[in-house]
């Protein structure tokens, strides 16, 4: 995986929304679909300061569009985006692997 656009988890989790979100992946939208597949609350700047973050490293890209009361920027995954989470998922697979899940059985007793 490319050092230059390694994902965190949040990162992660906000450019899949967008994905999810597709033509409505304005800011409130990738807060709700986190949310709703996480069954998190998430703060409503750190989506922002995310987007935006993201944005500055090429990885997504956004456009105002007119709408109901005004415009809303709209986000979209770049090719880098797109190849920064295969990258990210490819890397996750590859730690995952070997791992015995009685292993995460063993390690709850002793938290």
């Amino acid at each position: 995986m490319s050092t230059d656009n390694s994902l965190g988890a949040f990162e992660e989790q906000v450019m899949l929304a967008v994905l999810l979100a597709r033509d409505d992946a304005y800011g409130m939208n990738v807060r709700r679909e986190i949310e709703t597949r996480t069954g998190r609350e998430i703060a409503i700047g750190a989506v922002y300061a995310t987007l935006d973050r993201l944005e500055a490293k090429d990885l997504i890209a956004s456009e105002r569009v007119a709408g109901d009361g005004g415009s809303r920027r709209v986000f979209t995954v770049t090719a880098a985006g797109t190849r920064a989470l295969v990258e990210t998922r490819s890397l996750r697979e590859r730690l995952w692997q070997g791992v015995d899940p009685r292993w995460l059985s063993a390690a709850k007793g002793r938290a």
